[in-house]
């Protein structure tokens, strides 16, 4: 069956968020091939709506919407699917630190245990993509 544009256009963005290069970490296909399974088609409300007809709208570039995504899914208290967005977010170009600081920012708005959460998964990613902690530099108030 032929994909549709928004498909096609919603899959050539969603590469640019996924990292293929290393073993172990979720990405978007892998994900689409598990939904599959269960429930043939939901990829292409995924990738065709979400991606072809959201992600590919003028104003925002990749990191700006890596950044709304993470703050998105942690004031929601998704947790797998803030792992797989930190993960596109550092494909996309985001420095770890700016991921970090990105969940921070909302302690005032969502509290501190989805918070700390958040800051589990992503030091889980970070140890996972080979980045080591210590030289990742985190703003401190001074």
């Amino acid at each position: 069956m032929k994909k549709s544009e928004s498909y096609q256009r919603g899959f050539a963005k969603m590469m640019e968020f996924t990292n293929t290069e290393i073993a172990g970490i979720p990405t978007h296909t892998q994900i689409s091939e598990q939904l599959n399974a269960l429930a043939p088609g939901l990829d292409d409300y995924i990738v065709g709506f979400a991606y072809g007809e959201i992600y590919t709208r003028e104003g925002l570039d990749n990191k700006q919407r890596a950044m709304v995504t993470l703050a998105s899914l942690v004031t929601l208290g998704t947790e797998p699917q803030f792992e797989l967005h930190v993960n596109t977010a550092l494909t996309a170009g985001l420095e770890p630190n700016q991921i970090i600081e990105t969940v921070v920012h909302t302690i005032p708005y969502i509290g501190f245990p989805r918070v700390l959460n958040a800051l589990a998964i992503i030091k889980k990613v970070l140890i996972q993509r080979g980045i080591e902690l210590d030289q990742v530099q985190v703003a401190a108030k001074s």
